[in-house]
């Protein structure tokens, strides 16, 4: 598991199967007490290497295409921040 933020991070597991189900690429395995879990492809070690990630080398944890999501998801769920005047202005 390679993604830094997934509880398992870090752990290996043994590679049952990799299908693509409702539009997503995603990893099969088994967990500890035997369960098939599943998790999206580009949390593991079987995803595509990112170019940008290579390139960036770890000086940049965001990658703009990410960011500019970000911006628009925020821009269409967070209501406009009026701020007051500012005094003198």
């Amino acid at each position: 598991m390679t993604h830094p933020f997934h509880p398992l991070f870090g752990r290996r597991f043994a590679f049952v199967d990799r299908r693509r189900n409702w539009s997503e690429d995603r990893v099969y395995f088994h967990d500890e007490q035997g369960a098939l879990c599943s998790v999206p492809t580009g949390w593991t070690d079987d995803a595509e290497v990112d170019p940008f990630v290579v390139v960036a080398a770890g000086r940049c944890p965001f990658r703009i295409a990410d960011l500019l999501d970000l911006a628009d998801l925020l821009e269409r769920t967070d209501p406009p921040v009026t701020r007051p005047p500012t005094p003198g202005m």
